[in-house]
């Protein structure tokens, strides 16, 4: 199972393996207080994509395509992620604080198809 959580709330006994899923560190949160267990920046979207992006809702449709098109020339980038949700629960962390329209969202959906075989 693969679940995402903001960075600003708290780890719990149940996330599983956490992945930081941002290319930048969250704002205001010390490195001991996130607790994830590794942060992959190379999954995250390209810089000059997540600059156009700029957490517009009205760009939501073009950047699930832009982003899905990275995510498929960069499997280093996800493997792991995808490995480790076969073995137990996955969290994908992520600082934005739009709760829907964001990279992690499109990362869980995107790995799900992978995982289902669908993709």
């Amino acid at each position: 199972m693969i679940q995402i959580k903001r960075a600003y709330d708290p780890a719990a006994p149940d996330d599983g393996t956490r992945y930081l899923v941002d290319r930048l560190w969250p704002r205001g949160v010390k490195k001991e207080e996130l607790h994830v267990d590794e942060w992959i920046k190379e999954v995250a979207p390209s810089t000059a994509l997540r600059k156009w992006f700029g957490h517009d809702p009205d760009k939501w449709p073009e950047f699930q395509k832009r982003y899905t098109a990275e995510l498929e020339q960069n499997p280093d980038g996800w493997q792991p992620i995808a490995d480790a949700a076969r073995k137990g629960r996955v969290t994908l962390v992520y600082s934005a604080k739009d709760e829907a329209h964001n990279d992690a969202v499109v990362l869980k959906s995107y790995l799900e198809r992978k995982l289902a075989g669908r993709a």
